[in-house]
């Protein structure tokens, strides 16, 4: 089968519409990357929602991200520390790195050395 990212988002709406976090997440990605659709940071935003809040790790990554970066949302670094500290909960170890990176430089936490070595740490086990 030869790659095409058209058919690929065509099957992953299908599953998304349907309930399916990966595919929701894949979607996500998608419109992220402008593969197989027009590039939509708007819309990368709302699949990854819909999947992070059927509890989806990797939907919460990429979501702490946005509201870290500010694609798609509006930034807010206390939001992105939210969705990271969920993510983590369920054992996302990029999570778990992201968080030590929020309290290393103070971004929508008070900076804490000891906490960003400890997220580092959890990252890493």
């Amino acid at each position: 089968v030869s790659q095409d990212w058209g058919e690929a988002v065509r099957w992953y709406r299908l599953a998304a519409e349907e309930g399916h976090a990966l595919a929701m997440t894949n979607l996500g990605w998608c419109y992220a990357n402008g593969e197989g659709v027009s590039q939509d940071w708007g819309e990368a935003v709302r699949w990854w929602r819909l999947a992070a809040e059927k509890g989806h790790a990797v939907a919460m990554v990429n979501l702490g991200g946005c509201y870290g970066s500010g694609e798609g949302v509006a930034q807010d670094a206390n939001e992105a520390v939210r969705w990271y500290r969920l993510a983590a909960e369920k054992g996302s170890a990029e999570a778990m790195n992201n968080l030590g990176v929020c309290y290393a430089n103070g971004m929508g936490v008070p900076q804490d050395w000891a906490e960003a070595v400890r997220w580092y740490r959890l990252a890493a086990e």
